[in-house]
């Protein structure tokens, strides 16, 4: 799932804090690291856009199948997403963003491997949501009447799994880059922000 790289409509609250141009430039970054993780992979590839598909930008046409998210909310767009994926026959999907620096190849390679012995995997992130999901079979429930911005959609997320009493797995929690103080955080941690201002 990717925005496209438009000025002033990516990174809002690192660009409240660092301007628009600043924020573009982390977000571009962001999306030529998540290229670069996945190319790779040996799966089907997608590309879900926000606005508009572009054939010509850094996402290979050989290497990603090239989409536009459908839906008024994250949650509808990820329904939709998964929808499409099952609906090719695919018996496991998993949908990541491209806000997390801290995410590599091994990781999303993980998550397909235990999804032979669960129904769900997530990466929760440190701000209470999560920065991968993946299921064996669409649980729409999941999706639905979530508050997106709340410190507690992982929990809430996990209570539903319950409710359905479906196997999940959790893999490491890892840092969504939203704010400069996730760049800070992330530059004592790695090297790869050091250049990003």
């Amino acid at each position: 799932m990717a925005s496209n790289p438009d000025k002033g409509r990516v990174k809002r609250k690192l660009a409240k804090e660092v301007g628009d141009e600043q924020a573009l430039g982390v977000y571009q970054k962001l999306l030529i690291y998540t290229k670069e993780i996945t190319k790779k992979l040996n799966c089907d590839k997608s590309v879900f856009y926000s606005d508009r598909i572009d054939d010509n930008d850094l996402w290979d046409n050989m290497i990603y199948t090239k989409n536009l998210q459908s839906g008024d909310n994250r949650g509808e767009r990820l329904t939709d997403a998964f929808t499409r994926a099952f609906a090719m026959g695919k018996d496991r999907v998993v949908v990541i963003g491209t806000d997390c620096i801290e995410l590599e190849s091994y990781m999303i390679k993980e998550a397909f491997a235990v999804l032979e012995s669960n129904d769900v995997v997530m990466g929760p992130s440190s701000d209470g949501g999560y920065y991968m999901l993946g299921m064996k079979k669409f649980l729409p429930m999941l999706l639905l009447e979530k508050d997106w911005n709340s410190d507690d959609l992982l929990m809430d997320t996990i209570i539903d799994l319950k409710k359905l009493d479906s196997k999940y797995y959790l893999l490491k929690t890892l840092n969504n880059i939203e704010t400069s103080a996730d760049l800070d955080q992330l530059s004592r941690v790695q090297q790869k922000p050091d250049d990003w201002f």
